[in-house]
């Protein structure tokens, strides 16, 4: 489980910003994690890894630059949506699994493998694609995106070769964000497999993104892109630190928006659980371990404002990471 909200907007308002976005990450407490830095193998690209034993050096959120050009990618999973029986993932391919080591009946957020443009072969697909007894992986799909300059891994071409393999993934949602000069406007995709849909969005819209479709969102994405939209237009010309401030405040909301119509039949056991924005379900260790604001303004300053626990307590110490990186504007 995570959610997102976001606002990509190429030409902003003197004092704003091209990118506002605000994401938690849902884990299980104990999964080893290293906080956001510069990838080693392709330095244009930040965000956190992960350091799961067969995923080591996967991300669920980053972002690069190269080229005049931001690229944002965020992977979700679809919750609810069936899986082979005992199946577990593995390095990018899902393999039979003699337990379901996943008591909380829930898909937790991916983890992408980073890739270099030097790989003869990155797409796990054209491996394997003639195997009907396994689903693919998500590991590659954020990875691949943002890592990758080529014409083929723009937003475009990107999502449309995607959406031709998708089904054969486990369920996942995939938000891409692309932000140019500004007299391209921003492009903001969103990628389901489960059906296989490709949606286009709005520049200087303010979105919000959770673990189902986006026309049946769950009540907290609901209210928290509503109150997303407010931070937005009220601080939106603010400082780095009073906008981020508002940003985090709303990632760590406890309330539960419950009953929820659709997350209950999605997760009809821990639903409740699963209703607030900033999750904590104690008896699993499971919960939004991570907080991320991602700000780039409009000279091309982008702030990577990471809160993430230290423990396997979520009131007990969080650590904090700000990269400040200033790229040189090309418009």
């Amino acid at each position: 489980m995570c959610v997102i909200f976001f606002c990509a907007d190429s030409n902003p308002q003197p004092g704003g910003y091209k990118l506002i976005l605000a994401s938690n990450r849902d884990e299980y407490f104990a999964r080893a994690t290293r906080s956001v830095s510069k990838w080693p193998n392709a330095d244009h690209v930040y965000g956190g890894v992960d350091l799961e034993p067969g995923r080591e050096g996967g991300t669920w959120l980053a972002i690069s630059h190269s080229a005049g050009f931001f690229k944002v990618g965020a992977l979700l999973n679809l919750t609810g949506e069936p899986k082979p029986r005992d199946a577990v993932a593995h390095k990018n391919i899902l393999q039979p699994h003699n337990h379901n080591s996943n008591s909380l009946g829930i898909n937790h957020c991916p983890s992408p493998k980073p890739t270099t443009s030097n790989n003869r072969s990155s797409h796990p697909s054209r491996e394997h694609s003639n195997n009907e007894h396994f689903l693919l992986g998500r590991g590659m799909i954020v990875a691949d995106y943002v890592s990758r300059t080529d014409e083929e891994h723009d937003i475009l071409n990107y999502n449309r070769n995607l959406l031709k393999d998708c089904t054969k993934y486990t369920a996942f949602n995939f938000a891409s964000i692309e932000i140019g000069p500004s007299t391209q406007p921003a492009r903001v995709n969103l990628l389901s497999n489960k059906p296989p849909t490709l949606e286009e969005f709005r520049n200087g819209e303010c979105y919000g993104f959770g673990n189902s479709l986006p026309h049946t969102p769950f009540e907290k994405v609901r209210h928290g892109r509503q109150e997303f939209e407010t931070i937005v237009k009220e601080h939106g010309d603010s400082s780095v630190e009073m906008l981020t401030n508002n940003l985090m405040e709303l990632l760590r909301k406890k309330h539960k928006f419950w009953p929820d119509v659709e997350l209950k039949r999605r997760a009809p056991n821990w639903g409740e659980g699963l209703s607030s924005i900033n999750v904590h379900i104690e008896e699993h260790a499971y919960g939004s371990r991570t907080h991320t604001v991602i700000l780039v303004d409009s000279q091309n300053k982008m702030h990577f404002i990471e809160e993430t626990m230290t423990g396997l307590d979520p009131n007990g110490e969080w650590s904090r990471t700000h990269i400040e990186k200033d790229f040189q504007a090309t418009n």
